[in-house]
């Protein structure tokens, strides 16, 4: 029987072939039970050492490359890009090589290359150390990077490559008052751990006096700086975090979410926080009523949170775009007739791709001419003149911030109806 260290590689593995072989994101393969076997500590060792390699799977196929005639099969393939990134990182060569070697042994198709992957590995455990600094920042695949460069530049999306090697810190969103840990208050009010630890055990967490939220992800509700009492729908609210900003402000708050899963985590954070919402499992294009503000968190490519998804580019390749493009703008003009005269919505999503953002934005003003775009809603502390677009939105991006730890890519605007 395996022990625990290897149960939790072997995991990492089979979930790099779900990833890299099915074209399966890592949140799918986790909700369908691919880690539950493993006890926690495993399981965060698999799910870190499965995202470590999908960051630097460029790099460690530059290792592996001059040791390798053809390429194996996926899974051993996958074994060595493991063994690659573990031994690059400082892993004891032994273990690492021969914990890989009983992997391979043990399967029961490829066991006959086991003396592949120790062949290859030992030469690694001591190249690996060494060159790895020296290899270039892995660049995002083609079809993303290509219409990156188009939009923003290739310094800029170099700069955006370097964000997502580097990986993302753990921000908060801590309530007025509320007991937080400590780290470092960044210039837009959000609260930066760079070792934050086990989330559940630290300061205020049993308490509900803070959620987990990227910088980036918190300034949307910010925007929409709801009243106490107003009546404030939140589309597509779901995993909660906004939801719970709303609410925190004193707005009379309705949730709404297609998921029922994903609406029982919004729920657990409302418990846990104290705070309250109505919670509406549904479609959004199905949803009625007047509402004094809306924020529509629209379903998007979710580019900007590469730093923290390293599986995205992998698993995805552009394909569904064009229906996301159609579902945005089919989504906003529907929160628009949900707005009351004078009403006020913000627009936002986790794009790096204008089509995703400025485009809708700016089609939308087209569409319809009792809207504006209120650019004084964007004037918040740490926003800087820069970022905002010339229709009227706010453009963030990961290769911002670069010497506070950067932050997500995000785009959003305030739309203002006419009273």
């Amino acid at each position: 029987m395996a022990d625990t260290a290897t149960a939790a590689r072997q995991s990492a593995i089979h979930l790099l072939d779900q990833v890299l072989g099915e074209g399966r994101l890592l949140p799918e393969c986790l909700a369908a039970g691919a880690l539950d076997r493993l006890d926690p500590s495993e399981r965060a060792r698999a799910q870190r050492l499965a995202l470590q390699t999908l960051t630097w799977l460029e790099r460690a196929d530059r290792l592996l490359k001059p040791h390798l005639r053809k390429a194996p099969p996926l899974t051993v393939r996958n074994t060595l890009r493991l063994g690659a990134v573990e031994l690059a990182q400082g892993e004891a060569g032994h273990g690492v090589v021969n914990a890989m070697v009983q992997i391979t042994g043990a399967h029961r198709r490829h066991a006959r290359l086991k003396g592949l992957v120790n062949a290859v590995l030992r030469k690694l455990a001591t190249d690996a150390p060494v060159k790895w600094d020296s290899l270039p920042v892995p660049r995002l695949p083609r079809w993303l990077r290509d219409p990156l460069v188009q939009a923003w530049g290739g310094k800029a999306v170099a700069a955006m490559e370097r964000a997502h090697a580097a990986g993302a810190p753990l921000d908060l969103t801590v309530k007025p008052g509320g007991t937080a840990p400590e780290g470092e208050m960044l210039p837009t009010g959000s609260l930066r751990l760079t070792a934050p630890g086990q989330v559940s055990a630290l300061p205020g967490f049993e308490l509900g006096d803070w959620w987990v939220q990227d910088a980036a992800a918190a300034l949307p509700a910010r925007v929409l700086a709801v009243r106490p009492g107003e009546a404030c729908l939140d589309l597509c609210a779901a995993p909660g975090g906004k939801t719970l900003q709303l609410a925190a402000a004193g707005a009379d708050v309705t949730a709404l979410d297609i998921s029922e899963a994903r609406m029982r985590r919004v729920r657990a954070n409302l418990d846990r926080t104290g705070l309250t919402a109505h919670l509406v499992v549904g479609d959004a294009l199905e949803h009625r009523g007047q509402y004094d503000a809306i924020l529509l968190d629209a379903p998007c490519s979710a580019t900007g949170t590469i730093r923290r998804h390293p599986d995205l580019p992998h698993a995805k390749d552009g394909s569904e775009f064009g229906a996301l493009i159609a579902l945005q703008s089919e989504m906003l003009d529907h929160a628009i007739d949900l707005l009351g005269p004078g009403g006020r919505l913000v627009y936002c999503t986790c794009s790096l791709l204008p089509d995703e953002g400025e485009v809708q934005v700016e089609e939308a003003l087209a569409r319809f001419p009792d809207l504006t775009a209120d650019r004084a809603a964007l004037d918040l502390p740490g926003v800087e003149p820069g970022w905002i677009t010339k229709e009227g939105g706010l453009r963030l991006r990961p290769d911002y911030w670069p010497d506070l730890g950067g932050m997500d890519g995000f785009y959003m605007a305030c739309l203002r109806k006419a009273g």
